[in-house]
């Protein structure tokens, strides 16, 4: 995508900002007294206000030092929408049957990703053409929190500085009492401004 730069606006000025999405219709008043109505956008664009954001002299810099690295409008940016970011709705876990991308024939090898929009009066399916890689992070470093589980609850929560963490055959006794076949686990990322990110859950045989 040309005039486009991959770098993303402050997060924790975006998490503070409210906007969303922005559809341009034009309503016709016929001389019968009824309307026509025309969509002029196939797609919804975002628009937010940042201003909200701002809580600090740094956040404002931040904001400025933004605005003139992109020239103004001259190139387009990454920017976390407060609410709707993820694949699930606020509050749920991202998982892998949150949206159908698509039905396998056994040879379609690539499927736009899309993000559905539904209720009972109808729906909208909108493109993801620009999906980030991981969640979006404004802290000097990664870290991450991972809990171990048995049945659903907690037996062992670890801090760890990078995306991997060996876990030792003693420590699975001490926190089992036995070897297992298979363990349950959460992971999520942890940040100043985001304390603890959604929770990505999964489970590995041993």
């Amino acid at each position: 995508m040309s005039g486009f730069h991959d770098v993303r606006f402050p997060l924790r000025v975006a998490l503070g900002a409210s906007g969303g999405p922005v559809r341009r219709t034009d309503i016709v008043n016929l001389s019968n007294g009824r309307e026509q109505r025309n969509q002029r956008w196939r797609d919804s664009r975002r628009s937010y206000d940042a201003g909200s954001g701002i809580r600090s002299l740094a956040d404002l810099y931040a904001v400025l030092e933004f605005f003139e690295a992109r020239r103004g409008q001259l190139y387009g940016f990454r920017f976390r929408d407060p609410v709707d970011w993820a694949s699930c709705p606020p509050g749920g876990t991202v998982a892998a049957t949150d949206q159908i991308i698509g039905t396998g024939d056994g040879m379609t090898a690539a499927f736009q990703l899309v993000k559905a929009y539904q209720d009972a009066g109808g729906g909208w399916t909108r493109r993801i053409v620009k999906p980030a890689l991981d969640i979006l992070m404004d802290e000097p470093q990664e870290r991450y929190r991972i809990d171990l589980m048995a049945h659903g609850d907690v037996v062992r929560s670890v801090e760890v500085a990078e995306p991997s963490f060996s876990y030792a055959a003693e420590d699975e006794l001490t926190d089992f009492g036995e070897r297992q076949t298979s363990i349950d686990f959460a992971v999520r990322q942890m940040g100043r401004a985001v304390p603890l990110g959604i929770p990505a859950r999964s489970s590995i045989n041993l």
